[in-house]
Formats: structure tokens, sequence, C-alpha cells
């Protein structure tokens, strides 16, 4: 027989057990929550660009497009990728390739700003992508937009200047590259190509 002390113990395991069922669940609400914000409306930023001048609207100008997004900096090994940059912009804008730099001073070597980083840029490679606003691209003062790429590689932030972000036209970031991977006549550009003539 059960006395009343039996009873209150079962009531209240049977409340415990409802607890928590109720947190784990809420948990995972939680969880399939914050995934789907960072993978969706990747483009949902403004950003301030220095060439053109102007805040841009990701969303408006490259929705639909293939992109490739690029954290740069002006006295690196790695700065002369500037130029192939720019050759596969223009080998490929017309199949709906948009390049974007990201010049920051996360790892000292983009002394410059402003116009003094376009007129670089326009004069040494002859660039002529979109260069947006100098910008931390790492930690906690990364640009926003940084942010949700960094969110949607599971924390894969860039390791150096010209780390190479690849989202697809449904904004869905398929690869990372590192500095090392040459913008022209490798594993990048033959992604770029197979996602551009899939669309």
């Amino acid at each position: 027989m059960l006395t009343l002390s039996s009873v209150a113990r079962i009531a209240l395991y049977l409340l415990l057990i409802n607890s928590l069922t109720a947190k784990v669940f809420a948990q995972e609400e939680s969880s399939k929550m914050s995934t789907e914000d960072t993978t969706s409306g990747l483009l949902n930023h403004t950003l301030t660009s220095l060439s053109p001048k102007g805040s841009i609207n990701l969303q408006k100008e490259y929705a639909g497009k293939v992109i490739l997004a690029v954290n740069t900096a002006s006295a690196c090994g790695y700065t002369p990728q500037y130029a192939e940059l720019e050759k596969l912009y223009q080998k490929y804008k017309d199949q709906g390739l948009a390049v974007l730099g990201f010049p920051s001073d996360d790892f000292n070597q983009e002394p410059k700003a402003g116009d003094e980083l376009v007129t670089f840029c326009k004069l040494k490679y002859d660039v002529t992508f979109p260069i947006f606003k100098k910008s931390a691209v790492t930690g906690a003062n990364a640009n926003a937009f940084y942010q949700q790429l960094i969110a949607n590689t599971q924390g894969q932030a860039p390791r150096w200047n010209f780390y190479k972000y690849l989202i697809d036209s449904d904004q869905k970031v398929v690869g990372f590259y590192p500095s090392q991977e040459k913008p022209l006549g490798g594993e990048l550009e033959q992604k770029i190509q197979s996602l551009l003539y899939t669309q």
C-alpha cells in the first residue's frame, strides 16, 4: 500500500522528469533557432565601401551571385594575390561571380586606410572589385558580415590575410580556403566554375 509520503515522492519525481524534459526540449529548439539564424540571411548587412564609395546593402547588391569574400592587406607576402583576384573577377563576373575585399589590420599588415588604400589597390593591381572599409575580421570586434561567416563555418575565422570564403547563390558558405590557395588555376577556381555553371 502506498503511503502519503510515497505518493508525495512519486509526484515530486514526476514533476522533476517533466521539468527536465521541458528544459531539454527548450534547448533543442533554441539550438535549432540559433542554427537557422546563422545560416539564413547571410547577406543581410549594409557595409561601407571605399570603392565604389558609399554604403552597400549586400543583399540588394549580391543576392543570387556566387561570392568570394577575402580579407586583404597591403603589406603582406600574399598581397600580390590582389592581381589574381582581379583576374578571377574579370574572368567570371559576367557569369555571376562577385569578389569582395575586406581590408583588415588584424594581423598587423594593413597600415593603409581610406583613399590611400583604394589608390594603392588601383594603381598597383588595377583592382575594380569592391573594397570595403578597413575593419576587424576576427574576434569580438569582427564586422557583422564576418561574424556571420565565422558562425556559418563552425568558428573558422581567418588565420591570416587573404583567407577566402566561398558563398553560393543560395547564401551558403560552401568552402573556405587558406591564404596560400591561389585564386586562379586550383581547387578554388574549379569550385567557382562548378557553382557558376550549375546555377
